[in-house]
């Protein structure tokens, strides 16, 4: 049960980032799954300082469970998450600073990994590598734009013309409709003549027989 949990925690550490926090909340295997929210923590902040402390201090544990391979990958959604932060704390900043923050080997090591968060879409920027620094871009809010009320005009216009067309089929009924209405008319009149002709019949038996 308690391998099971762990699993659970790094997996979808990994997967999504947030796993659920009832797997620590266990009161029979909270001690026990210190390390691993801890190593959560880390990741949700993109702190790789206190990841790494964190791998450190329980490096043993996690090779006894099983689980070094796992977690070693999710040093880079704690990379991943960092390069977001910063992103959104800074509308410029150097390679050198990016690299200091992330506790990365070099500033060739930040352009990289830039580079990669820019191709994936993790980040809206982009590198000027002969000054050395990363500056971002402000994302594109379509809200503020002309786009929503354009999208808006075009909606109404659709339903204007279902309204406008149902009322003119209600006025002006197709062709052959008004034809089934004059051969049931027609009818009822061949109908209504029939029945007259019987009732004469009938009553000139009446007075044949009187």
């Amino acid at each position: 049960w308690y391998h099971r949990r762990v699993r659970e925690a790094v997996v979808s550490t990994q997967s999504t980032g947030v796993p659920d926090r009832l797997i620590f909340r266990d009161a029979h295997l909270r001690l026990s799954l210190q390390p691993y929210l801890q190593l959560t923590q880390a990741v949700l902040a993109g702190d790789l300082g206190s990841f790494s402390s964190v791998l450190e201090r329980y490096s043993e544990q996690f090779r006894r469970e099983g689980t070094m391979t796992l977690i070693n990958r999710l040093r880079h959604n704690v990379i991943k998450t960092g390069i977001k932060s910063i992103a959104l704390s800074y509308s410029r900043i150097s390679l050198v600073d990016v690299a200091e923050k992330l506790q990365l080997d070099s500033p060739e090591d930040a352009e990289y990994i830039i580079a990669k968060a820019i191709r994936d879409g993790v980040i809206e920027a982009s590198i000027n590598h002969d000054k050395g620094y990363m500056e971002t871009h402000d994302s594109v809010d379509v809200y503020r734009s002309e786009e929503p009320l354009k999208a808006y005009h075009a909606r109404i216009r659709f339903c204007l013309d279902i309204h406008n067309q149902s009322i003119k089929a209600m006025r002006f009924p197709p062709k052959s409709y008004n034809d089934s209405l004059e051969d049931a008319q027609k009818q009822r009149e061949r109908e209504q003549q029939d029945l007259e002709y019987a009732k004469e019949i009938a009553e000139e038996e009446d007075d044949g027989l009187l």
